[in-house]
């Protein structure tokens, strides 16, 4: 056992089935999400989209996949680090958090079915012109509300913790907080939209604080992860606890600064979009470099991971590249370019594969039998490789001007290499999140059957 090993002790009891209920809805997001993925793919490589008959099929697939793989995915995600407590306290709040959840997320499922979608591709939560959309978006809303408060109360109630253990559950909670800011943020943008916005204007200007907040959220859980991850893989870090938790402070400074904006600025005007930018641009890396380079630089000391723990090193050296490039194609951005979603793409990306390592990790002390074997090893390059081709691939077509969010129909010959790169690299990626699904579902299988 490392000296300063960054880990969280298996969860027990009651937060034990907490924790397993969160990670279910996770991966049943991020299978029902994959079905859409497979078509928005298909629908933007050349030649496919023909094949396609239902009008606008690809902003709607990709509203819902979006909101499934993304959305869902990181919050649902945020419920299994948060109610991995062992706290007794509200438990109830808990399972009526993850079940508003859940009961959203089917709705949202079957809002396509239900009546025209009439999609909008506005930033942060994409969302379909449909009252049962909407119903959905706000009943899930709803649950994780409830998740934040719910995790406000329980973030520190586990004592005789050691150094590396304060310091994580330290994490969680700035991501608790900054959650929290991010939930005020739509509050406050809901009431400040100034008359006459509609469409498009109006759900840009509604998601436009709060999404950006919630990035720091996510960014702090990411953190969280990449800690665990290289500590039980074998990594010797050098990055002490009290400097880690320094730096999560750090990294929630810019969050603090949110309501400054909101007070100088109204949500409808420009100055407040741009700020909020300005705000992602030079807040985001306050902690996520010297906590990245301090991981990498373990890594790249100790190569060899600990034996049985190859597939958490894994996730964890294509999760550090994955956000490492959206980091920097991000730098290349000039206009509204296929570049915007090549850089976003890396940094989701890279949150997500981290996630995935965290889940195999989890699921044997949630009971579930463990993930092991050459298809496991090599997953994480597969799903983290193609994602990599499908960001160069977009950055490419960004040096064409190929516009964000546009259709086969809407490019031209010289551009269809580069999204040629795209769909590969996105078909493969498809195939490594498939095989992700099915080791897991192993994993479950087995796990009930032993148990």
């Amino acid at each position: 056992m490392l000296k300063n090993q960054f880990t969280l002790p298996p969860v027990e009891g009651n937060a034990r089935k907490l924790v397993t209920g969160w990670l279910l809805l996770g991966f049943s997001a991020l299978l029902v999400g994959g079905l859409f993925t497979i078509l928005v793919v298909l629908s933007r490589t050349p030649y496919f989209q023909e094949i396609i008959p239902w009008k606008d099929f690809f902003h709607t697939a990709l509203v819902v996949h979006v909101n499934l793989t993304v959305l869902v995915w990181f919050l649902a995600f945020a419920g299994v680090f948060w109610s991995y407590t062992n706290s007794r306290r509200c438990l109830a709040c808990g399972w009526v958090a993850l079940t508003l959840a859940a009961l959203g997320t089917a709705i949202i499922v079957v809002s396509p079915f239900t009546g025209e979608s009439r999609p909008l591709m506005n930033n942060y939560v994409p969302v379909l012109q449909n009252p049962v959309f909407l119903t959905g978006l706000m009943v899930f809303g709803a649950g994780y509300l409830l998740l934040v408060l719910r995790s406000c109360l329980t973030a520190f109630d586990n004592d005789n913790q050691s150094s590396g253990e304060t310091t994580l559950r330290f994490g969680l909670f700035v991501a608790v907080v900054a959650a929290l800011f991010a939930l005020a943020a739509l509050g406050l943008s809901w009431f400040g939209i100034a008359p006459g916005f509609e469409g498009l204007a109006y759900y840009d200007r509604l998601f436009w604080g709060s999404g950006h907040i919630i990035q720091f959220s996510h960014s702090q859980l990411l953190l969280v992860a990449w800690l665990w991850l290289a500590s039980v893989s074998g990594a010797r870090l050098r990055i002490s606890p009290r400097v880690a938790l320094l730096l999560f402070i750090l990294g929630l400074q810019p969050v603090l600064a949110a309501p400054v904006i909101y007070l100088a600025f109204e949500v409808s005007s420009g100055a407040h979009l741009y700020w909020f930018i300005q705000l992602m641009m030079y807040g985001g890396a306050i902690a996520a470099v010297p906590i990245g380079v301090a991981v990498t630089l373990a890594i790249v000391e100790q190569w060899r991971p600990a034996p049985g723990f190859e597939v958490e090193r894994n996730a964890l050296l294509f999760s550090l590249l994955l956000f490492g490039a959206g980091g920097a194609i991000g730098f290349m951005i000039s206009g509204s370019t296929v570049t915007v979603p090549a850089h976003y793409h890396g940094s989701i990306v890279g949150i997500t594969i981290a996630f995935m390592g965290i889940s195999i990790h989890l699921l044997p002390q949630l009971g579930f039998a463990r993930v092991s074997g050459r298809m496991a090893r090599w997953q994480p390059g597969l799903y983290g490789g193609g994602q990599l081709m499908h960001i160069v691939g977009q950055a490419w077509s960004g040096g064409y001007n190929v516009a964000r969010k546009s259709s086969a129909a809407e490019r031209g010959l010289e551009q269809v290499a580069g999204m040629g790169l795209m769909g590969l690299g996105g078909l493969i990626s498809i195939v490594g999140g498939i095989v992700f699904l099915v080791l897991v579902y192993r994993s479950l299988r087995q796990g009930r059957t032993s148990g």
